[in-house]
């Protein structure tokens, strides 16, 4: 099932995306839904971003490939850092580069979406903890994170999480294809059987440090083949199972 947030007609509202169509939904929140009968046509409306996450939590060089690029040894235990709600940006949106930095990096990630309070979870009962997948952008200040030494102002921008298209609930997150493309070139392409610390062991390590909200969003890292992104420049990626998601950079006098 895929679980989408839209507008149609000036209003916003929750839906089930299905092929002919958008079923507009009640969702209270995350634990059911209730139908209505109108049908929206997708040519009509606009796609928000799926969730609107309380916190975001990232993890840092998960993938084996990636730390093989760098020549890094792989963590003993997940590496975190938060993104702001307020980085979160819809599909098909703009990244607004800032103006104080020189260099803009994309990586493509799984993101994973709480579906209920989860604090002090086991990894062998994770998945009665998620609500669903989503495709997920950390987008990167590369030059500020070098020059502060730490992680908060280089992830931390508006427009610097692009999420969506949806919420896909019926996923094994275990062995999915991850590609990004920028300007329709293939940059990264990776399996999610690459991860370091998995999806149920990202989830686990993560609630017993802090309990996780329903419509929470796990970034679990991103492959090998991380690059540099110009204003005027199309990036998109994808995860098998769930879809594509694009985004444009804009510079801000152009947003």
């Amino acid at each position: 099932m895929r679980l989408v947030r839209f507008v149609a007609e000036g209003c916003a509202g929750f839906g089930v995306y299905k092929e002919d169509g958008i079923q507009p939904v009640s969702w209270e929140p995350f634990d059911y839904l209730v139908s209505t009968i109108e049908i929206v046509d997708p040519a009509t409306a606009t796609l928000l971003s799926p969730i609107e996450p309380s916190k975001i939590i990232a993890v840092g060089l998960n993938y084996r490939d990636h730390a093989e690029e760098f020549a890094l040894e792989i963590p003993d235990e997940p590496l975190l850092f938060m993104k702001a709600s307020t980085t979160v940006l819809e599909p098909d949106g703009q990244v607004i580069y800032p103006p104080q930095s020189q260099k803009i990096d994309y990586e493509a990630e799984l993101a994973v979406v709480i579906g209920a309070e989860a604090h002090l979870v086991s990894p062998g009962n994770v998945s009665e903890y998620i609500l669903g997948y989503t495709c997920g952008l950390d987008m990167t200040a590369r030059d500020l994170q070098m020059k502060d030494g730490q992680w908060t102002r280089a992830k931390n921008f508006n427009t610097f999480c692009p999420l969506g298209p949806w919420v896909e609930t019926e996923l094994d997150p275990s062995d999915l294809e991850i590609t990004l493309k920028l300007n329709g070139e293939l940059r990264q392409s990776s399996r999610t059987s690459n991860l370091i610390f998995d999806v149920p062991a990202l989830v686990s390590f993560i609630s017993n440090i802090m309990t996780l909200h329903p419509g929470d969003v796990i970034l679990t890292g991103t492959p090998s083949g991380v690059g540099e992104v110009k204003p005027g420049d199309t990036v998109e990626m994808s995860v098998e199972g769930i879809g594509a998601l694009s985004c444009t950079i804009a510079s801000p006098r152009d947003a």
